[in-house]
Formats: structure tokens, C-alpha cells, sequence
């Protein structure tokens, strides 16, 4: 699953959340969201941790 790389990004500056913080609430790896914010792909769970961490639809993340 590939989670948009920009908006996750921009969704984390507008939330001024951290990497490190969004590691904490998402129960995420920090080497998977630092993948994903370099363009990799995750698996569905760790898709659904960070949207949820975030507290925002899935679909707003995904590439369109």
C-alpha cells in the first residue's frame, strides 16, 4: 500500500507532529515511516496505524 509521501508530510507539519512522536502514537516503526516519507510502501496495517494515529480517513493518505 503507498501512502502519499506529501501528504503525510503535510498532514504532520499541520498537526506539528514529529516522526518520533507520530512513532509513539502509531505504534509504527520509525524505519517504516521514514520509508514511507521517502516514497516506499507500506503494508495496509501500517497504513491504518498512521491514519488512525492522525486521526484522519485512510483515503486522504493514499496516492490518488
Amino acid at each position: 500500500m503507498r501512502i502519499d509521501r506529501v501528504k503525510l508530510i503535510t498532514e504532520m507539519a499541520r498537526q506539528d507532529i514529529t516522526q518520533l512522536k507520530l512513532v509513539e502514537l502509531s505504534g509504527v516503526s520509525r524505519s517504516t515511516i521514514s520509508g514511507i516519507q521517502n516514497g516506499r510502501s507500506c503494508s495496509s496495517r501500517s497504513a491504518v496505524k498512521i491514519a488512525e494515529a492522525l486521526q484522519v480517513p485512510l483515503e486522504t493518505l493514499l496516492e490518488d
